[in-house]
């Protein structure tokens, strides 16, 4: 059973850049740079949140963009020693609250095959395979997962 860590989610700002920048090439082998994260403070069609822990440290942290009525989640990442613990499951909380919130169609993301416990945590949440981008991600090649939550109520598709 995954034990719940108790982080204050907050909007990213200039101040999380170098935590979030290392947090980055921890996890994953083809990281956001700094000034691409950067960047994406001044965009305003994307959010990015952190998950801070008790004592204000960047525990992880999450990136949405919205289009129109479509949302597409960019980046989710824990520290190693922050996993299993909820914090990636609180991130992806706030984004499904906004997202309905909002009347957004859907939420999406690419996922790797191989990491099993994020594609458990999407599948909790509602998210369901749609479709697989071949050899997406490098070092190591590997297929992506698309995975997809649909938020418009099925049932009113009479239109």
């Amino acid at each position: 059973m995954e034990q719940s860590m108790k982080v204050q989610i907050v909007p990213m700002n200039g101040d999380h850049l170098d935590e979030v920048a290392e947090l980055e090439r921890v996890c994953f082998p083809d990281p956001w740079s700094r000034n691409m994260l950067k960047e994406e403070l001044g965009n305003d069609l994307a959010a990015f949140l952190v998950a801070l822990d008790g004592q204000g440290a960047v525990a992880g942290y999450a990136g949405l963009q919205v289009v129109l009525d479509e949302g597409y989640i960019l980046n989710v990442a824990v520290r190693p020693d922050c996993r299993r613990q909820g914090v990636a499951g609180q991130l992806l909380q706030v984004f499904l609250d906004f997202a309905k919130g909002n009347q957004l169609a859907f939420l999406t993301l690419e996922v790797r095959a191989s990491n099993y416990p994020a594609i458990a945590l999407y599948g909790s949440r509602g998210f369901r395979g749609v479709g697989r981008r071949k050899n997406y991600y490098e070092h190591p090649k590997e297929d992506a997962v698309i995975m997809t939550l649909d938020l418009t109520g099925e049932e009113e598709t009479d239109e």
